[in-house]
């Protein structure tokens, strides 16, 4: 179910590149990535988020329900761009009764936590991935989805706690 439920879309930054655009999870195939470069964060979650407005607009014109979406930055390092207003969107969209989207930040090794927290909503601080537990976080993330595509859009589906991949 949460095949035909789940849509992928993902891009880099360092610089800003949109490596595939939405498409269901049984389709999409996940690249190799590569650290390195600056890292324009705060340009990536303005065209991330533009990118998920444009696609909950197709979703409405066509009259289609759909569940909140999430939004993951995983990054190993901080902002070197103005993030500022990037920030106080996800925070401000994130704040507001029938939140646009829900926002998790998860840093790698040499990620600045600090700033990760600046981005997020207090009420969602970042987590810190343990070690390279990349595939306890996707087996959380596909758990979790997997709970919201069996209920129903608008519907508060309780998320299983990050233990096995994130060190709090």
């Amino acid at each position: 179910m949460a095949s035909q439920r789940v849509e992928v879309a993902m891009m880099t930054f360092g610089p800003v590149n949109v490596l595939s655009d939405f498409e269901t999870a049984d389709l999409f195939q996940p690249p190799t990535l590569h650290a390195g470069g600056d890292t324009p964060m705060g340009a990536a979650i303005m065209q991330g988020l533009d990118m998920l407005e444009t696609r909950k607009a197709i979703y409405k014109q066509a009259g289609v329900a759909y569940y909140r979406p999430w939004v993951f930055l995983i990054t190993d390092g901080a902002p070197t761009d103005n993030y500022a207003a990037a920030a106080e969107r996800v925070r401000q969209e994130t704040a507001r009764s029938g939140k646009a989207f829900s926002f998790f930040a998860v840093g790698v090794e040499g990620a600045d936590m600090g700033k990760l927290g600046q981005i997020c909503s207090p009420n969602r601080p970042p987590l810190k991935l343990q070690g390279l537990s990349f595939r306890e976080l996707f087996t959380w993330l596909s758990s979790s989805l997997g709970g919201v595509a069996r209920s129903q859009p608008g519907q508060l589906v309780a998320l299983p706690p990050p233990s096995g991949w994130s060190a709090v």
